[in-house]
């Protein structure tokens, strides 16, 4: 059982798990939710834009729309995160300091807002084009249709995908640790590797990877919970009335029926 004792010992020691936990929780933890909230809400902003230019019937603006789109979704993420860490690294300095911690973000937002300018897309293109021309027929501008009928439909049938796309963006701010982070800066994981080549031992790393799941599996059944939610709607079926009941509802009696029938 030597080798089973060995896998304990490199990857489940709880006493290098004790030993990183305040760290993991007080830095770690900290610093990737705002890293993925913050990239998020900038990514959700710059996608709507993106999707609005791409679903324009002007080629200026939809053909830009559509470059980035592409450019952003076919580059890999870490290099992304390299070209605009390394390459926005001065002008960072002068208006942040030294710390990479905003470039970081911002790779992370240009990535998200791909995506999520393409969800958005679809979701609006799902909606009907009868709402929209019976909007029009109304007397509402086209950007009054889009704004307070079309676009809030389509943003409530992509929710779950929203959703699928913060729990990429938590794994992925694993990777702004190649920009070099201040210590008070490092995420889960740069915690978690610093603790593991520190002591030589992986458990802190595995501890790092509960963490995130501790995070992207309550999001993972959230999304499947508003999958079906939308799916099957708000409204429980109700059972079906019997003969009887309709007959009723149909042809109530009458007050003088009801005397005739107690005389009788």
């Amino acid at each position: 059982m030597d080798w089973f004792d060995n896998i304990v010992k490199t990857f489940f020691d709880v006493e290098a798990m004790i030993v990183v936990l305040p760290q993991l929780l007080g830095t770690g933890l900290v610093n990737t939710l705002i890293i993925s909230i913050a990239a998020t809400i900038i990514g959700v902003v710059l996608g709507m834009i993106i999707a609005v230019m791409g679903i324009s019937t002007s080629r200026w603006l939809r053909i830009p729309a559509r470059i980035y789109t592409d450019i952003f979704r076919g580059l890999p993420a870490i290099l992304t995160i390299l070209l605009i860490g390394q390459g926005f690294a001065r002008f960072s300095q002068t208006v942040f300091g030294p710390s990479p911690y905003p470039l970081g973000i911002l790779a992370l937002s240009l990535i998200a807002s791909a995506y999520i300018g393409e969800i958005f897309r679809a979701g609006i293109q799902s909606v009907d084009r009868g709402q929209l021309e019976a909007c029009r027929a109304l007397g509402m501008s086209y950007g009054k249709a889009m704004r307070l009928v079309v676009v809030p439909q389509g943003i409530r049938r992509v929710l779950p995908a929203l959703v699928n796309q913060f729990i990429a963006i938590v794994k992925d701010s694993s990777l702004v640790y190649f920009l070099g982070l201040l210590v008070s800066e490092r995420e889960l994981f740069r915690v978690g590797q610093d603790a593991a080549v520190l002591t030589g031992n992986l458990s802190p790393l595995v501890m790092a990877g509960l963490f995130y799941l501790i995070i992207t599996i309550p999001l993972t059944h959230l999304v499947n919970y508003f999958d079906n939610r939308f799916r099957t709607g708000r409204r429980k079926a109700t059972p079906p009335k019997s003969g009887l009941d309709e007959v009723e509802e149909i042809q109530p009696q009458s007050p003088v029926a009801l005397t005739y029938g107690s005389n009788t």
